[in-house]
């Protein structure tokens, strides 16, 4: 499960409340009445970009007939200051934070909505959306690394029970970092089996440490007893906000980190077979 950015909410409910207003002004405008041009091109713009994105064709070079058709938009109403034009900056700023991936090109083009048109209906969630922009920037540089053949950078904290808790307090050993929760569905999902992994494997050096992104630490308890879940916990009670999680930008759980006996990186985000196949390469069949 995700972290609910609220770039990716902005992106739908841009498009979304765009398309459903001209849905609406249609049924209500006299048969004769027409979208305005400015709805009429962007609207066109963004079938084309819906199409490309449906055949995964999500490059800037991809969508470089459409973005220079955004920037035609904008240059023949560049005196005009209504919300109309504002989407297609919106638009514009979307395409490169959700499709392209350059976050610091959508931070610059948010950026210009909220000077450009600081009195539109698109620029009072500016604010919003930059600070998560910043967070999935954040993640992303955390996540390097993470990289697999890295020194596992280690963590000094306390478990559930209060104990000294770390990667390096298990040194020789292999150790699986678990970011889960119990609300999380594919985590509970997949808890049968990480439960079979260690009970396999734990004879012959595998360690787990969870991180538990949960709020409630009495249902985390409960769901640990009744599981007979015996690894170690980091628990903060703080959600998405969690300190692990936020150290090592992980915005998807459930996440793994599987580290070899000499603390290196040996894979990420390993579930299932791949997990299985993995610490039977490390561990032995």
């Amino acid at each position: 499960m995700k972290l609910k950015l609220l770039g990716s909410l902005f992106v739908l409910l841009a498009v979304a409340v765009f398309q459903l207003q001209a849905a609406e002004e249609a049924k209500a405008a006299p048969a004769e009445a027409a979208p305005s041009a400015v709805k009429a091109a962007l609207m066109a713009v963004i079938e084309k970009v819906q199409a490309k994105a449906q055949a995964g064709q999500v490059t800037e070079a991809a969508l470089a007939d459409e973005l220079k058709a955004l920037d035609a938009l904008l240059a023949a109403h560049k005196t005009e200051k209504t919300d109309d034009v504002a989407q297609v900056l919106v638009m514009k700023s979307v395409i490169y934070l959700e499709l392209i991936g350059d976050t610091d090109k959508a931070a610059g083009f948010f950026k210009q909505l909220k000077a450009e048109f600081p009195e539109s209906a698109q620029a009072k969630d500016v604010d919003e959306v930059l600070k998560m922009i910043e967070i999935q920037q954040a993640a992303a540089r955390a996540q390097e690394a993470l990289k697999v053949g890295a020194v596992f950078p280690d963590f000094a904290e306390k478990d559930l029970a209060g104990n000294p808790l770390s990667v390096g307090k298990f040194k020789g050993s292999v150790v699986l970092v678990d970011f889960w929760a119990t609300w999380c569905g594919p985590c509970v999902e997949d808890m049968p089996q990480v439960i079979a992994l260690y009970e396999k494997y734990h004879a012959r050096g595998l360690e787990i440490i969870g991180v538990s992104l949960d709020k409630d630490e009495a249902a985390l308890k409960a769901f640990i007893e009744k599981n007979k879940m015996t690894w170690p916990q980091f628990f903060d009670g703080k959600f998405w906000e969690n300190k692990l999680a936020g150290q090592y930008g992980v915005t998807s759980i459930p996440f793994t980190v599987l580290i070899n006996g000499d603390g290196k990186i040996v894979g990420t985000n390993l579930r299932g077979a791949k997990l299985d196949a993995a610490l039977a390469t490390l561990l032995g069949q």
